[in-house]
C-alpha cells in the first residue's frame, strides 16, 4: 500500500487544536513530588551523618574520663580540647654536620705540569687574514661597531704579503675569551687567541 502525500489533503483546524493543546496540557503538569521528597530526606540524612561524626570525635577523646565518671559519680571536669593551628610549622630539627671537622684537617696537593713555555702573560686575538688590505679594513670597520678596537697589521713571508686583523693585547687568556665571545655574538666566528709576539 502505497501514500500520496503530495496530495493528501489538510487537517481541519479544529482537530489541530485539539492536539496542541493535549501537548500544553502534558507540558504542564507538575514535577512528582516522590523524587523532591527522596531528594530532602537524602540530603537532611547526610547532614545529620556529618553532624555525628563531628561530636563522636570530641567524644573519642574526653570518653574514657566519662566512663571513669560514671564508676565513682564524682563529676570529672573534662580536659581542655586544644585545636592546633593548621598554619603552624613544626619545631626546627636538629642539625648535625660531621664533614666541617673533618675538613679542618684535610690537605689538597694539585701537581701543574710545566709547559716548558715562558709566557709574557700578554694575549692578542686573530679575527681574519686577507690578502688585499681593503678586505681587512672592512672587518676592522666591522669589529669597531662592536665597541673594539682592531689593528692591521702587514706581514711578509714565504708565500707572500698578508693583512692581518688582530685585537689586543689582553692580559690574562679569559679577557681574550671574552673577547672573542662578543666577536661570535657579532657574527665573526674566525677569531682565535694566542701569545703576544
Amino acid at each position: 500500500m502505497s501514500r500520496d502525500y503530495a496530495n493528501r489533503k489538510p487537517r481541519p483546524a479544529a482537530k489541530a487544536a485539539k492536539t496542541s493543546r493535549a501537548s500544553k496540557r502534558k507540558d504542564t503538569r507538575t514535577m512528582p513530588i516522590i523524587p523532591w521528597l527522596l531528594a530532602i530526606v537524602l540530603v537532611s540524612g547526610f547532614g545529620y551523618f556529618l553532624w555525628m561524626i563531628n561530636g563522636s570525635s570530641a567524644d573519642s577523646t574526653t570518653g574514657t574520663a566519662s566512663s571513669t565518671a560514671n564508676k565513682t559519680d564524682t563529676p570529672i571536669a573534662k580536659p581542655a580540647v586544644v585545636k592546633k593551628d593548621p598554619n603552624e610549622l613544626p619545631p626546627k630539627p636538629q642539625e648535625e654536620w660531621t664533614y666541617l671537622e673533618e675538613l679542618e684537617n684535610k690537605q689538597v696537593e694539585v701537581d701543574v705540569p710545566n709547559s716548558g713555555v715562558v709566557s709574557s702573560g700578554l694575549y692578542q686575538m686573530q679575527c681574519g687574514s686577507f690578502r688585499q688590505e681593503s678586505q681587512a679594513n672592512e672587518m676592522k670597520a666591522r669589529i669597531a661597531f662592536m665597541g673594539m678596537e682592531a689593528l692591521v697589521k702587514r706581514s711578509e713571508g714565504a708565500n707572500g704579503i698578508w693583512y692581518r686583523v688582530v685585537l689586543g693585547p689582553f692580559e690574562s687568556k679569559r679577557d681574550g675569551e671574552r673577547g672573542r665571545h662578543k666577536m661570535q655574538k657579532g657574527g665573526i666566528n674566525t677569531c682565535q687567541i694566542w701569545l703576544w709576539q
